[in-house]
């Protein structure tokens, strides 16, 4: 585990006037801005970043590919500590007292609790979700990227304490993706017995080996790079296809029905964030099988691929597109955290640190996998 120098980082009884930020200002461009602080109205709270995540889904932003998030403040993946409280704040979602100085998680996203998508109960599809995230750094109250030294907590927004036995390099990765695996995995209704192949070893597929892991499934990871397949074993996978050994997706398809007596894969879930992948997790399930697609989130011609529907209606699948996750979950992953911290490697996670004015050099190393998951600090 890199240990993390203090330096640099904001005490909760200092004043700042202004703070910095990581504004993405064109394709693969990043920028240091600096800002006033807002003021708070009631409900709101302002946060101090501690330590961020670099996300897959922060290189596809990075390098233009999501429509919805381009004149923004990077980052979402985090921890912070509340530097201070608006009129009427005295806990935080789940109604634990909090004050200046505690360490909190807060859910990156927006949920408005009054649009069609959330009257129906579809909280992870809120319209209203990129009321914050998706505005422009210029925009007040700039602060609504975890690539910052603040962060800002819009009122009605959801945010959880983390508790004192969960490290910053632990906490950092709860609302993003271990609590949307938290949430897949409910979503599949992945049971003790089942076999659950993991496409991919990144973060996600980490957090979902463990996941799947402790509901008693047996878990198969499919994945290349070594260092992810020496952690995937240490987050609970009970086999792993390198793909150096098994290169056609015939022999990846022979080897999980191996592993599964000939039926097929229970649940699979796509990770990886590659179109092939999912035609290829439709070749892993059995009759009657759940897929989750999860990594995929480009639209375009460079991100299309071709397959026979007919695969689909005859092996009877289901198929379940999830992109994020209902709030409440940032609190379940925080607790899945405390309780497991013993049994998985959390804090190995993250293997290198960066500066906010190394943001560049992070995004580029994360892409080329030159690092697992960065880290960055203000």
């Amino acid at each position: 585990m890199i240990e993390v120098p203090n330096e640099g980082l904001l005490n909760a009884e200092e004043h700042t006037v202004k703070g910095r930020l990581v504004a993405l200002v064109g394709p693969d461009q990043v920028e240091i801005h600096e800002y006033d602080l807002p003021e708070l109205p009631p409900g709101a709270v302002l946060l101090k970043v501690r330590r961020a995540n670099v996300c897959g889904s922060d290189l596809h932003i990075w390098h233009f590919l999501s429509v919805a998030m381009r004149d923004v403040a990077m980052g979402h993946e985090f921890v912070a500590e509340i530097a201070e409280l608006g009129p009427g704040v005295t806990t935080d979602s789940a109604g634990q007292p909090v004050s200046v100085g505690d360490r909190v998680a807060a859910v990156y996203y927006h949920t408005c609790l009054k649009c069609p998508a959330c009257g129906r109960g579809d909280f992870a599809m809120c319209h209203n979700s990129g009321r914050n995230m998706g505005l422009p750094p210029t925009t007040p109250p700039h602060f609504n990227g975890g690539f910052a030294t603040h962060y800002y907590v819009s009122p009605g927004q959801f945010f959880y304490k983390v508790p004192d036995r969960v490290s910053d390099a632990a906490a950092a990765g709860a609302n993003c993706g271990l609590a949307q695996m938290l949430y897949s995995i409910d979503k599949l209704g992945i049971r003790r017995g089942q076999s659950v192949v993991v496409q991919g070893a990144g973060g996600l597929g980490l957090y979902a080996a463990a996941v799947a892991s402790t509901c008693g499934a047996r878990v198969i990871v499919v994945e290349k790079e070594p260092v992810r397949i020496a952690l995937a074993r240490e987050f609970g996978a009970q086999h792993v296809v390198d793909i150096s050994d098994f290169p056609t997706v015939e022999s990846r398809t022979a080897r999980i029905l191996e592993l599964t007596q000939g039926i097929g894969a229970d649940a699979v879930i796509e990770v990886t964030g590659r179109p092939s992948a999912f035609t290829e997790a439709i070749d892993y399930a059995r009759i009657g099988a759940s897929i989750a697609s999860i990594g995929n989130l480009n639209i375009g011609k460079d991100f299309e691929v071709s397959f026979a529907p007919a695969l689909i209606t005859r092996k009877q699948v289901t198929i379940v597109g999830i992109l994020r996750y209902d709030p409440w979950y940032l609190k379940e992953a925080l607790n899945f955290l405390d309780e497991y911290r013993e049994d998985f490697p959390f804090d190995d996670l993250s293997d290198r640190v960066f500066r906010m004015d190394e943001i560049t050099e992070a995004l580029e190393l994360s892409e080329a996998r030159v690092v697992s998951r960065a880290a960055i600090i203000p």
